[in-house]
């Protein structure tokens, strides 16, 4: 007897923001079907010529007005075959990491309100969002100690203080400031500039960039970045 498959195909776009020293991730509320709205991952239906990365960039910007450039893969959810309540859908997760000063975020289609979230806050999500949302924190700690990923939740030109801060606050560990700056000023991919920080507290601070073309260069070479914590 033929099995045919009654399947549809989804994609949910976890989107991390860091700002003052904490990290966020971009939610939106919307009606599923009842009178009670949940807070939600952006996301939605995949169509069918539609790409999958297309597809969450497309989701995203209708849902909050944000564009990403770009997308990594997550995970795939769809064991769990009551996930969704109303049909069997599997989902492709997707997550970006994002500067948020630099976006306005607004809700269309079907998201009623966006808002950033921060990590410690967030509330009981739809579906299984709360159990993809620790898959991707759980990725983002893991990159951050393997892959200069840390800059693009970064200003374009940061303290060197908010660097270290970052790690500090996504790793949720302690780091030895003094040798956390000589680690990462000795592989030569960032660079302090000319400018000073615009907070005037005590001494002049200078600010540093990311060079990401010398990290590719270098990426190229078998450089391999590595920040390891006690």
């Amino acid at each position: 007897m033929e099995n045919l498959q009654n399947i549809r195909l989804a994609v949910d776009a976890i989107v991390f923001g860091y700002q003052n020293s904490q990290l966020y991730v971009l939610l939106i509320q919307q009606k599923f079907g009842s009178e009670n709205s949940y807070w939600a991952l952006p996301g939605g239906l995949v169509k069918n010529d539609e790409p999958l990365k297309d597809a969450v960039k497309r989701e995203l910007k209708e849902e909050t007005n944000v564009d990403v450039d770009y997308f990594e893969q997550l995970f795939t959810f769809g064991d769990d075959v009551n996930r969704d309540p109303r049909n069997r859908v599997v989902s492709v997760a997707y997550f970006a990491l994002v500067d948020p000063s630099k976006l306005e975020i607004k809700a269309d289609s079907d998201a009623d309100k966006v808002q950033w979230f921060k990590i410690k806050e967030v509330p009981k999500l739809a579906f299984d969002h709360n159990s993809i949302l620790k898959k991707a924190e759980e990725r983002l700690k893991a990159k951050l100690t393997y892959e200069p990923i840390g800059f693009d939740l970064l200003p374009k030109e940061f303290l060197f203080s908010e660097l270290e801060n970052l790690y500090c606050t996504i790793l949720e560990k302690e780091i030895e400031r003094r040798n956390f700056r000589k680690k990462i000023l000795s592989f030569g991919i960032v660079e302090e500039t000319e400018n000073y920080s615009p907070i005037k507290t005590g001494r002049p601070a200078k600010l540093f960039r990311f060079n990401k073309l010398k990290y590719n260069e270098l990426a190229k070479e078998g450089f391999h970045f590595e920040i390891k914590f006690a």
